[in-house]
């Protein structure tokens, strides 16, 4: 009975967890991994607080619960789902070389989108995939609507955008030039600079490593699992 009470127990607070941030425990019996789902969802929020109405992922509860995975020895990797528009650059960036830093196995998986800052997450894993009809929208960097009136606030935008395209570059197989010219191409969005990559094109550019699902990705996972243990 105490038994059945503590699996109801602990069945609703992964619930609960589920509903709050959208992260899970998974475990596998047959090959003995626990993995750590996180997902990366709506608008990337940062200093500022977006309005009730926005679906955000905050980056003050994705920091903490990263190192908390780092520690945790009952966790053997981490799995990323990501679906953002984007949003605070500098968070956005803090998350991900979070990510690239720590020492267990981790996958990534573009599903709807993984635009702006969501670029340098996708890339951040030791391996990335994405869905046929995932995108990717690379364009430089904006902090806001204002023009740029002061050489100092052009390179202030330049030391930004050499920081994502360096990170970026240095964790896939893109260049960083090629970067450079996807994002001030002029020929594909309307009204702005910038190019959509969708599925196959992602990996062709050598911005994510394969196209694939869930299966593929926890797959994948699994297999880095196991050679970090031999």
């Amino acid at each position: 009975m105490g038994d059945q009470i503590e699996k109801e127990e602990q069945s609703a607070e992964q619930m609960d967890t589920i509903k709050e941030y959208g992260e899970a425990e998974l475990k596998d019996p047959k090959k003995e991994h626990t993995i750590h789902l996180m997902t990366i969802i709506g608008e990337i929020e940062g200093h500022d607080v977006l309005p009730g109405t926005s679906k955000t992922t905050k980056y003050e509860h994705v920091l903490p619960k990263l190192a908390e995975v780092e520690e945790d020895h009952g966790v053997d990797g981490l799995l990323l789902l990501l679906n953002t528009m984007g949003g605070d650059v500098e968070s956005g960036l803090a998350i991900a070389e979070m990510i690239a830093s720590m020492s267990k196995p981790s996958v990534s998986l573009v599903l709807g989108g993984s635009h702006s800052i969501g670029v340098p997450l996708a890339v951040s894993t030791d391996y990335s995939f994405i869905v046929p009809t995932g995108t990717m929208v690379i364009h430089p960097v904006r902090l806001n609507g204002l023009t740029i009136g002061a050489p100092q606030t052009y390179e202030y935008f330049q030391q930004i955008q050499d920081r994502i395209t360096g990170f970026v570059s240095g964790h896939s197989r893109i260049k960083q030039e090629r970067l450079e010219e996807l994002m001030l191409n002029t020929g594909m969005l309307t009204k702005d600079l910038g190019t959509v990559l969708v599925g196959a094109g992602a990996v062709e550019e050598g911005l994510i490593d394969e196209v694939g699902g869930i299966r593929d990705a926890l797959e994948k996972l699994h297999t880095l699992i196991d050679s970090s243990v031999q």
